[in-house]
């Protein structure tokens, strides 16, 4: 998974930064959540019964308008298969969830922030190199 952000303009939550659509958005962070609400771990069965119960479609409460508290009750209905292949996967893949396989069970992490410190180490090493010049062939 690839992300892209404008440093200028860095939105106010991280699901924001990683996620496309603000359906990913609200799915993602229903899932951190419920996840937060079961002291960071859920078994593959909770999981599943998650995955159901949005697939069939769950009332959620979004702010329609921040200055004033005005909350409005939406619909959410995310398609089974793809909640495990846009959001769960990503998140595990980044770090943000780890799978214990002999558990059976997914967990919160902190490897999201562990890499993407290695990732500005890597670039600070990248940034102080000395500068190696290309020879370019002409035709």
């Amino acid at each position: 998974m690839v992300i892209l952000f404008d440093q200028y303009n860095l939105p106010e939550n991280i699901y924001e930064i990683i996620f496309a659509t603000k359906q990913q958005v609200i799915v993602a962070k229903m899932l951190i959540e419920e996840m937060k609400a079961k002291e960071g771990e859920i078994g593959k069965t909770e999981m599943s019964m998650f995955a159901t119960a949005l697939h069939d479609g769950v009332d959620v409460e979004t702010s329609a308008d921040e200055k004033f508290g005005v909350k409005k009750t939406t619909n959410i209905s995310y398609n089974k298969r793809q909640f495990y292949d846009r959001i769960l996967t990503p998140m595990k893949t980044m770090g943000l969830i780890d799978y214990d396989l002999y558990k059976k069970t997914y967990k919160l992490s902190e490897k999201f922030n562990k890499n993407m410190m290695r990732i500005g180490l890597m670039w600070l090493q990248e940034y102080r190199k000395p500068p190696r010049p290309f020879l370019f062939k002409r035709k």
